[in-house]
C-alpha cells in the first residue's frame, strides 16, 4: 500500500489510513471534511489569492514578483510548491525579486489545501528552513496548518493510489 507520504507518522496512524483504505473509506473521509474543490484556475487568480493571504498575515515581508501554477512540479514526488528569490544588478542597485510555483495538480484541489500550500510558501519569504520558527509562522497565516498538512498528505495519498479525488468545479 502507498503510504509515503505518511513516513514520519507512527505505525498506529499509518495502520489507521491504511485501514480507511482497503475499507474504501479514506476518500468519503476528505469529501466530508472538504466538499469543493476552488475557483482560483488561473495564474492571475492565484497571485491576488496569494497576494490577500500575504497582506492579511506578513505585510512586512518583501513583495511577490509572480505567483503561478507550474505543471513541471512533480507533487507525487514531494514538490508541492516552490519559493525562490532572483537578485539581478540594474545599473548601481541589487534588485531582487520573489516568486512562488504551485504544482498545477491543485488546480482542482479544496481550498483549505491550496491555502495551506501557500502559506508554507509564503512562510518561505522570512523562514528559508523548516525549523520550528517556520512551523509557527505557518501556524500564524494558517491557525490549523498541521491538520491541513496531513490531511493534504492523504489527498496526495489518494491521488498517489489513482482514486478520483474532485471533479473541476465540484464534488
Amino acid at each position: 500500500m502507498g503510504l509515503k507520504y505518511l513516513g514520519g507518522y507512527s505505525p498506529e496512524l499509518k495502520a489507521k489510513v491504511g485501514a480507511m483504505i482497503e475499507s474504501a473509506q479514506l476518500l468519503p473521509y476528505l469529501r466530508s471534511k472538504y466538499p469543493l474543490c476552488h475557483s482560483i484556475k488561473t495564474d492571475k487568480a492565484l497571485y491576488e489569492f496569494t497576494l490577500a493571504l500575504k497582506n492579511r498575515a506578513m505585510r512586512q515581508s518583501p513583495p511577490l514578483s509572480k505567483v503561478i501554477y507550474d505543471d513541471k512540479l512533480d507533487v507525487l514526488h514531494q514538490a508541492l510548491g516552490l519559493h525562490s528569490a532572483v537578485s539581478r544588478v540594474q545599473g548601481g542597485k541589487l534588485k531582487a525579486k520573489s516568486e512562488i510555483r504551485i504544482g498545477s495538480v491543485f488546480k482542482t484541489a479544496p481550498e483549505a489545501f491550496l491555502t495551506m500550500i501557500v502559506a508554507h510558501e509564503l512562510a518561505h519569504l522570512r523562514e528559508k528552513q523548516h525549523n520550528k520558527a517556520f512551523y509557527q509562522l505557518c501556524q500564524h497565516i494558517v491557525p490549523d496548518y498541521h491538520q491541513l498538512e496531513f490531511d493534504l498528505r492523504l489527498y496526495l495519498t489518494c491521488l498517489d493510489l489513482g482514486v478520483g479525488v474532485y471533479e473541476v468545479g465540484g464534488r
